[in-house]
């Protein structure tokens, strides 16, 4: 299902690294997320609620928009 909020998300196994394109065109690298979680996400029907209850607030993150806009 689309989100109002996030765009995109990829994630790494090998570095279980999240990351995460909000419509608002910012992007963030979110670390050390556990494999069950970016799987729990991609299920989750709402994008939005899942992150803000699951993943904001939990896990080190760090903005690397600028990095995509080079």
């Amino acid at each position: 299902m689309p989100s109002s909020v996030i765009r995109f998300f990829r994630y790494a196994p090998d570095t279980r690294e999240l990351k995460v394109s909000f419509v608002s065109g910012r992007i963030y690298a979110y670390e050390d997320v556990p494999p069950e979680v970016a799987d729990d996400f991609r299920a989750a029907r709402s994008k939005g609620t899942f992150f803000n209850h699951e993943i904001r607030d939990h896990y080190t993150y760090r903005e690397i928009t600028r990095a995509y806009s080079d």
